[in-house]
Formats: C-alpha cells, sequence, structure tokens
C-alpha cells in the first residue's frame, strides 16, 4: 500500500475476503468475522477516498523525510534487517537467522508474464522495488563475514550466505524487503552494504523478540569492532501492524522500541506476531542495535492506512535514531 495509488487499495480487498485466516490480536478470524467484530469502530470514515489519499500522501512525506537523512548523511556501509517470503528460501530450507557475504545482490527486472499473475495492485508496487534494469547491488563482504563470526562467538547459529538462492517465485532476485530500500529511501544509489535476513513469518523456526533484540546487540558489537574508521547505517525494513491492523499493538511496540524496552518486548506473546506483523520483529533486531549503541528512536511518522471496515490494510511507521 506504499507503492500502489489509494485509488486502488480496494482491490486488494477481494483477497482480503478470500483469506481465511486473518490474525488479529493473537487469534484467527474469517474476513466476516472480523467485519462483526469491529463494525463499531468508524472504520468506514476511515477508508473514503479522500483520507487514503491524504494518508498515502502522509506516508509518502514520510519516506522522503527518510531519503533526504541518509542523504544527509550518506553513510559509507550499510547493514539492512529484513525478511524473505520465499523469494529466496523456499519451504524445503528457512533459516532463523542469515546474514549475505558476497560481493553483489541481484536486482531482476519482473517479466511482463510475471505480472500478469500477480493480483490486483501488487503489480503496480513493483515499480518501488525492482529496477528497470538488471542490476548488481554493492555488498561489504568483509563486514559481513565479520558480523557472521561475532555472531558464532555470541552463541548464535547463522546461516551465511554468498548468492542468493532461487527461491519459489522462480528468481533469486534480492527480496522485496531490500529492493524497496535501494529505490526508495537510498534512491538507487545504493552503498555497499550487508543484508542480514530474520525469518519472522514462517514457523516453526521463528526467532522470539528477546531472540531478535539481542541478535542485534551482537551485531552492534560486531559494527563497532570491524576494523577501520567509516561511518555505518542500520536500517529496519517490514510494516507494523498488517494485514490486520491494531493500532494499540503498534503504539506499545513503538513505544518499547524508542526505550529500547526489553522487558516489555519480552512479554509480548509469540502469537501477536503473525502474518504481516511479524515484520516488527525487523524493528526489533534494530532496536537492539541502537539500545547497544545507545541511541533513541525518533517517531517521525506512524500512519494507520485502512483498506477495509473489517480493519485490513497496513500500519505504517517511519523512524529514525540518533
Amino acid at each position: 500500500m506504499l507503492s500502489i495509488p489509494p485509488e486502488i487499495w480496494a482491490e486488494r480487498v477481494k483477497a482480503d475476503r478470500a483469506n481465511p485466516q486473518h490474525f488479529y490480536k493473537g487469534r484467527t478470524y474469517t474476513f466476516d468475522e472480523l467485519l462483526a467484530l469491529r463494525k463499531q469502530e468508524g472504520i468506514a470514515e476511515l477508508i473514503r477516498p479522500d483520507v487514503c489519499r491524504d494518508r498515502h500522501m502522509q506516508c509518502q512525506r514520510a519516506i522522503s523525510k527518510l531519503a533526504d537523512l541518509f542523504d544527509e548523511k550518506r553513510p559509507d556501509v550499510a547493514v539492512v534487517v529484513g525478511n524473505d517470503q520465499m523469494e529466496v528460501f523456499t519451504s524445503e530450507h528457512v533459516p532463523a537467522f542469515a546474514i549475505f557475504w558476497g560481493q553483489y545482490v541481484e536486482g531482476i527486472p519482473r517479466t511482463p508474464e510475471f505480472l500478469a499473475k500477480l493480483p490486483p495492485g501488487i503489480a503496480c508496487a513493483e515499480q518501488d522495488r525492482t529496477p528497470s534494469v538488471y542490476t548488481q547491488y554493492p555488498c561489504q563482504p568483509e563486514l559481513g563475514r565479520h558480523l557472521i563470526e561475532r555472531a558464532m562467538a555470541d552463541g548464535f547459529d547463522v546461516s551465511q550466505l554468498t548468492r542468493l538462492s532461487t527461491g519459489e517465485i522462480g528468481s533469486n532476485a534480492v527480496p522485496h524487503a531490500y529492493g524497496f530500500v535501494y529505490r526508495r529511501l537510498m534512491r538507487d544509489r545504493v552503498v555497499p552494504h550487508v543484508p542480514v535476513f530474520v525469518n519472522t513469518f514462517y514457523p516453526p523456526n521463528q526467532p522470539s523478540a528477546e531472540r531478535c533484540f539481542n541478535f542485534g546487540r551482537t551485531l552492534a558489537r560486531g559494527i563497532s569492532s570491524w576494523p577501520g574508521d567509516q561511518t555505518v547505517a542500520v536500517i529496519a525494513s517490514g510494516g507494523l501492524t498488517h494485514w490486520v491492523l491494531d493500532e494499540a499493538f503498534d503504539h506499545e511496540v513503538l513505544e518499547a522500541v524508542r526505550k529500547g524496552d526489553l522487558a516489555t518486548l519480552s512479554r509480548i506473546p509469540d502469537e501477536m506476531f503473525r502474518a504481516g506483523t511479524s515484520e516488527i520483529k525487523n524493528w526489533i533486531t534494530v532496536a537492539g542495535i541502537m539500545f547497544e549503541a545507545g541511541l533513541t528512536m525518533k517517531l517521525v511518522d506512524y500512519v494507520a492506512c485502512y483498506r477495509s471496515e473489517a480493519g485490513t490494510g497496513s500500519a505504517m511507521g517511519f523512524a529514525h535514531w540518533r
């Protein structure tokens, strides 16, 4: 929903209605059950065309602000924490944590045939996460290896990658969690970087919120002990609650992340981190990094983007640490 015009947000509701498993507050609902549960919340007012347009523009302004900040600081290196959605892994192999230390990852344009198979609204989102021509995005293998060695020394058995494999979509293109960062935050001027993968989505080996936070602390120690005098940016890629919004939960998490409050994060039942909402664990990993670095989160904006009266949609969070 960050990448498609608000006029076609409603197209995604067709898929919402067909989905028999919507996760909300630790339970599973059908679309109609959600509709009945949330009918008193006044969500109808939040899916008016003018509201959708305003909130979409609010998101675009926040993205631009973060991209401007990245341009202003222009780090030498970046570490990007995201997750895969069977784009480079398969159901036969999903690591809990993985760190890439190859020379580059690949951006591969989608074919017209591939785009034609995508659900309504998804195809036009590809422009924000896939380059128009084949691209090799530069990585930083020395830092990647150093982070792997540090993680292993701290008791994290991470998978190592020097080339992305071909996932269930039939391509080894870098996943959209990273492609969006390259295109929208780095504005196609990608600095040497280390992609870090966290399995937020797929049971049975999703790391807990506490484990993600502590993994972040290990990454911070690895970054700080890396030889040389270079500026390293760390980026969390992922949404807040979706595909069903829970604004109260989002604000609880954001406040805990702002404070580096591991106790609160650890008390959240893992049942709350399901489907797209699980991407919050990428934020929690980076919160661990920033806690170790002594930095505090500043919220740029929080935008709840609804697309149906059942509360489906995506909650968008934008922040930086300083």
